[in-house]
């Protein structure tokens, strides 16, 4: 059994209706994209792991033994399919799986990611725009820069103070 292409946190792929991994998928799809994401994959490469790590978990034996088992499961697979796919990249990866554990092995990063949806909520209209159209829409920065009357140049620049002003503002909220 194979998952869809495109895959994405929320509700599980069809034929997996009413089963432990629909009610894993709905649970942990989104904590695995996000682990991938800090790994470093992006796009279609992101969509591709985190379709295999699911494949993964319906290919093999699995018991399960509570929430944290699961998670680590999933995180362990999706870590060795990054790795087996990007050979050469076992620092990055031990890099990122440091900063994984310190900033979000309490709560999977939900803790970040409200604070982060908290602070963009914040933004001015058009700074919250910006950001929704290069991280939710994915639209690149000559067309975001028609949109919004901008050059491209000056896309690029206001994502990087966007990002920095973001970052300040996550840190400010959980309180590190």
């Amino acid at each position: 059994m194979t998952l869809p292409s495109q895959v994405h946190a929320g509700e599980p792929p069809q034929r997996l209706a009413n089963t432990t991994a629909a009610r894993i998928w709905a649970g942990h799809s989104a904590l695995v994209r996000r682990y991938l994401r800090v790994l470093g994959a992006a796009g279609q490469d992101l969509d591709d792991l985190l379709q295999e790590v699911f494949v993964v978990l319906l290919q093999k034996p699995f018991e399960e033994r509570g929430e944290a088992q699961v998670a680590t499961f999933l995180r362990t697979t999706a870590r060795f399919l990054f790795l087996r796919r990007h050979r050469g990249l076992l620092p990055q990866v031990e890099a990122a799986d440091a900063v994984w554990d310190r900033r979000c092995g309490d709560d999977e990063g939900d803790g970040y990611l409200a604070a982060l949806r908290e602070c963009v909520d914040a933004l001015p209209a058009r700074s919250r725009r910006l950001v929704e159209l290069n991280y939710d829409d994915d639209v690149g920065r000559a067309a975001i820069a028609r949109e919004l009357g901008m050059k491209a140049d000056g896309v690029k620049t206001a994502l990087r103070r966007l990002r920095d002003g973001l970052r300040q503002c996550v840190e400010r909220r959980i309180g590190r």
